[in-house]
């Protein structure tokens, strides 16, 4: 789920090229680094439901008790070694890692190595009014919390042992494990928390970061550089390079450019007009595979008149999707019907995209009361990524497609952590907005996006709260029974597309472009980054 005019972008290229050109220089055989398109919201994960800030704090600083291998698409063990299940499905036992050290950070010297006691703070935290680290999040709470409705599906999670969790559900819940993948259930240190509290100094959670990952945060200036060191006392697998940078780079011409220039030797979320430039230059490789995600604009159900199903409706037949798709993606993306991806189980076939239909949608704005159509606001970002390669054309697009119409809609740009905050307290009209899911697990888009906690929660960015469908998504959670879901599924999926929720628009590769010396990255469907493996030669 992250998205300015030449002069601005000039002035981001004077300002990064100086720095990164000595370090490009220096050490080159461990030193990394990756041109990314935007700012986190900060690093304390949990706070936030932006895919950039998953990639910049949970992907590096942090670990989860599980994790999700993309090759077998299997739940892996991470800081928990191994788990078992109750034969109800309601008790969830992890056995903890044995020796895994939290990093060190400033005055903080970890006093101990990670135990059951930060696995309980990690989520109490979360889950607990009375903790003094629960009003941290403000009035929304925990966005991912809230929306996977943890607070309900939780009864309790006790420490057995110093090196023993257990997880009791209030009914059982096939998506536990893969909700235990995503960034936000990152294990936090308990005692670094505790000194914080202490000293009170709460903020640094969010900025000092300290986590049992590959990589430390070394420092951060917002809108420019990202550097971490390499953790020398990470459990697993010794990442390649000593040190991390992350370029953040909004445009993405100028990411090119530096990659180009060997300023970078990783570039994220490239043009498809920029992939096929770069094919056949030599010295840049690109990496691809079909994204777990969509692109959508997003109907906000809550505001006038796009309360109404048939307004929904006529601005889902305006829409010019092929052009859309032609014209932002060129090839790189599905012509998207339906929330998920067309690969995911359960994926309703049948759905088909909205067609182009400018007479039906006319008729429909005068059944609904608007023959002569209204004024609305389309809300978007300044800068492109993968689900929105270029913002201000695509909502142009979509402008133009509804003038056909008679609705006159004004393009809003909006900088991209005040969009999400703003969107989350249902400030929009219309809004280009993303999902990546972080497995495979079809509960992962439903769930975030169409549940009544997740209008609570604001992640629901059509602010849609149906009690039939939220039975549907409720009921599917709580068995295994794999054929049994996919029914519920695609009742669900008739039920999103009927109401017209979405302006549904592609489903993208995630594409991401790389210097010829650079080896062992890969691109995750999720939009995850993994560094581990990454060698420069």
């Amino acid at each position: 789920m992250k998205q300015k005019l030449i002069a601005t972008c000039c002035a981001s290229l004077l300002l990064l090229s100086a720095p990164l050109t000595v370090v490009a220089k220096s050490a080159v055989s461990k030193s990394l680094t990756v041109c990314t398109e935007a700012s986190p919201d900060g690093f304390d994960v949990v706070q936030y439901n932006a895919l950039v800030t998953t990639n910049a704090s949970a992907d590096l600083i942090f670990n989860g008790l599980v994790a999700f291998d993309e090759v077998t698409s299997k739940i892996v063990p991470a800081l928990a070694e191994k788990w078992d299940v109750s034969a109800d499905g309601l008790n969830y036992t992890f056995y903890l890692r044995p020796n895994v050290h939290f990093q060190t950070r400033g005055a903080f010297k970890p006093s101990r190595t990670l135990n059951a006691d930060d696995v309980v703070f990690t989520f109490d935290r979360m889950l607990n009014p009375a903790n003094p680290w629960h009003k941290v999040a403000g009035p929304s709470g925990f966005p991912h919390a809230q929306s996977l409705q943890l607070p309900e599906r939780l009864k309790a999670i006790q420490k057995i042992d110093a090196d023993t969790v257990r997880f009791t559900l209030n009914q059982p819940d096939a998506t536990f494990l893969s909700v235990l993948t995503m960034g936000f259930a990152s294990i936090y240190s308990a005692d670094y928390a505790n000194q914080l509290l202490t000293a009170n100094r709460t903020a640094d959670f969010n900025l000092e970061p300290v986590g049992t990952g590959p990589f430390m945060l070394r420092s951060y200036q917002k809108d420019a550089l990202i550097r971490y060191d390499r953790n020398p006392q990470y459990w697993g697998a010794r990442p390649q390079v000593d040190q991390l940078i992350y370029a953040i780079t909004p445009d993405p011409a100028v990411r090119v450019q530096r990659l180009k220039a060997g300023e970078c030797q990783i570039s994220l979320s490239p043009r498809p007009q920029d992939v096929s430039a770069t094919r056949v230059n030599q010295l840049v490789k690109t990496i691809e595979t079909p994204g777990f995600m969509t692109a959508f604009v997003a109907l906000n159900t809550q505001h006038k008149p796009l309360d109404n199903k048939k307004v929904r409706q006529a601005i889902n037949l305006a829409f010019d999707r092929p052009n859309y798709l032609n014209a932002l993606f060129n090839g790189t993306a599905l012509p998207a019907g339906n929330p998920y991806p067309p690969g995911t189980w359960s994926y309703a076939k049948n759905i088909q995209p909205w067609p182009n239909n400018i007479v039906r949608a006319k008729q429909l704005l005068a059944e609904a009361g608007y023959p002569k159509g209204f004024e609305t606001v389309i809300w978007t970002r300044p800068t492109g990524s993968t689900l929105n390669p270029n913002p201000q054309t695509g909502a142009e697009l979509l402008q133009a497609d509804l003038e056909k119409i008679g609705i006159k809609a004004q393009v809003k740009i909006v900088e991209w952590g005040e969009l999400i905050r703003e969107a989350k307290q249902g400030e929009h009209d219309l809004l280009f907005m993303g999902w990546a899911g972080d497995n495979g697990d079809p509960d992962n888009f439903l769930t975030p996006q169409f549940s009544c906690a997740a209008v609570r929660s604001g992640t629901n960015f059509a602010r849609f709260c149906q009690p039939e469908l939220d039975k549907l998504i409720a009921k599917a959670k709580a068995t295994t029974d794999q054929t049994q879901r996919t029914q519920l599924y695609l009742a669900a999926q008739k039920i999103i597309y009927d109401a017209a929720l979405w302006l549904p628009i592609g489903h993208p590769k995630v594409i991401a472009l790389t210097r010829g010396n650079v080896s062992g990255y890969r691109v995750s469907p999720f939009g995850r980054q993994n560094f581990n493996a990454v060698s420069i030669h």
